[in-house]
């Protein structure tokens, strides 16, 4: 099933298409923030989704309700690609290295978002992007989405590989999360 999502308010204009399925079409991302693009493609990339992104912002302003509202309109995506969450392994972990640096994310994507989000970065920026977004980020898009994410940085010396080894962690548990089961919902309960 292919999603596709707008937010329009005065500060950003963001359009999102997802698919669950990596052979729906090729995926493309285009933010005005070459870092933050860099980041989405590794997430869909490694993930197995396909994902278009269009995002215009107030970037002379900062970066921040680009980001955020990335996060929102990509949780939104997620969640309507989501349904009932029936036929899906719900739960997904990943331990992912970059060099020297090494994330763990955990996945649980029930209907009870929660976000535990543990990176010190050693450099405020990666070019001229705001490491602090990318907490940021994830919160806005675990709350629209609404799935559990624990997500942190074990450990790493290069803010750039720090980020990335998130994202791809991220990514994994994700991908590990849609795995096919029986059909059937994950819970004792029988809903999510």
């Amino acid at each position: 099933m292919v999603v596709e999502r707008l937010r329009e308010t005065r500060e950003t204009r963001v359009r999102v298409k997802l698919s669950l399925n990596f052979e729906e079409f090729p995926i493309k991302i285009n933010t005005g923030i070459g870092f933050f693009n860099h980041m989405l493609e590794l997430f869909a990339y490694h993930s197995g989704t396909s994902l278009e992104v269009e995002a215009k912002g107030d970037l002379e302003v900062d970066f921040h309700h680009t980001v955020e509202d990335v996060g929102i309109v990509l949780g939104e995506a997620i969640n309507e690609a989501l349904g009932k969450r029936v036929g899906i392994a719900r739960y997904g972990e990943a331990t992912i290295p970059m060099e020297e640096s090494l994330s763990q994310a955990v996945i649980d994507l029930a209907t009870r978002p929660y976000l535990h989000f543990e990176a010190k970065f050693p450099a405020q920026k990666v070019g001229d992007f705001d490491l602090e977004l990318v907490e940021e980020f994830f919160r806005a898009l675990v709350f629209n989405a609404r799935f559990t994410l624990h997500l942190r940085n074990l450990y790493g010396k290069n803010s750039h590989h720090i980020a990335e080894s998130l994202f791809k962690a991220f990514a994994y548990a994700f991908k590990r999360a849609l795995a096919p089961v029986e059909e059937r919902i994950v819970s004792t309960k029988g809903t999510l």
